[in-house]
């Protein structure tokens, strides 16, 4: 069981102009605001904007669901047909984050809080 998608992590060509926009879009101001990664918490939801796409080269938005054990649900999924882009890392402060394929090429991460 999943407790649902509750992070979406965007790459962003201009981190600036970026967190202006998203800032406006949802009404806060960021919680976490670095030259690396700005990130908002918004009702719940966190919203992270990622210069360049990161050491993880995103091209597109990635919808992290988070997990209670991220190595059972990364079994999990590739035995059902997952490939595995990104395998479980430690991005910090207890957080571990992976990110597969589904069987069509999209991209799915896998998020879980220690």
């Amino acid at each position: 069981m999943t407790a649902g998608i509750k992070t979406v992590l965007h790459p962003v060509s201009d981190l600036a102009a970026a967190k202006k926009m998203y800032a406006a879009l949802l009404g806060v101001e960021p919680q976490t605001d670095g030259t690396y990664y700005v990130g908002f918490e918004v009702e719940g939801q966190h919203i992270g904007l990622v210069p360049g796409g990161g050491p993880q080269n995103m091209t597109a938005p990635v919808a992290y669901w988070h997990v209670p054990d991220i190595e059972a649900k990364l079994a999990e999924v590739t035995a059902a047909g997952a490939t595995v882009v990104e395998p479980v890392r430690d991005v910090g402060a207890g957080r571990l984050v992976a990110t597969v394929t589904d069987p069509d090429g999209n991209v799915l991460g896998l998020l879980q809080d220690r």
